[in-house]
């Protein structure tokens, strides 16, 4: 499918166009003593975590359902994001997700309910950078090549794809938008 068909899909709704928001969790700190699943966020990311929110919201990616890691500071993350918005969307905190591979990253969101348009997936790097280049065949303006790059904290990208969530496959995706929400110091 091409860009400019995903593009008029996704303007227009299209009840078969997906959308996966992957949002890493804003910055941690590192305590001494602390393991890292349970690391907290830092100052910087709880400035940044709003800002994902907003951004999630100004940009009309508010998802029908989230997937978030159990780590604390992914579980900050969302909650701090989740705030932003009006309602929050029903979440489910998936142990899986913790130092996942970009292969298993794959498996879970594969296993969406297929009522789910937008599907926001919360967690960490390597492995959300590895998801996003797995799945993007190509993306607008040079994003794919940032996100080759680098994948920060707060960042948030949003691949699009036409089918089901089972049909999420490597090449099979549009990074459609890119962006690393920062709050105000």
């Amino acid at each position: 499918m091409a860009i400019d068909d995903i593009r008029f899909e996704l303007h227009q709704g299209h009840r078969k166009t997906r959308r996966l928001v992957v949002l890493r969790h804003a910055k941690s700190a590192w305590p001494e003593g602390v393991p890292d699943h349970d690391r907290p966020l830092g100052p910087r990311g709880l400035r940044d975590a709003p800002a994902a929110g907003r951004w999630l919201v100004d940009a009309d990616c508010l998802p029908d359902l989230v997937l978030c890691s159990t780590a604390r500071r992914a579980r900050s993350t969302w909650e701090l994001a989740a705030a932003e918005m009006d309602a929050t969307p029903p979440t489910r905190h998936d142990e899986r997700l913790y130092a996942a591979d970009a292969n298993r990253l794959l498996d879970v969101v594969r296993e969406a309910p297929a009522d789910v348009r937008t599907l926001l997936l919360i967690g960490h790097n390597p492995g959300l950078q590895d998801l996003i280049t797995l799945l993007a065949d190509e993306g607008l303006g040079d994003s794919l090549q940032h996100v080759r790059e680098k994948f920060p904290t707060s960042a948030v990208a949003v691949l699009t794809r036409h089918g089901s969530w089972s049909g999420f496959a490597p090449g099979a995706a549009l990074l459609a938008a890119l962006a690393v929400p920062r709050g105000q110091r």
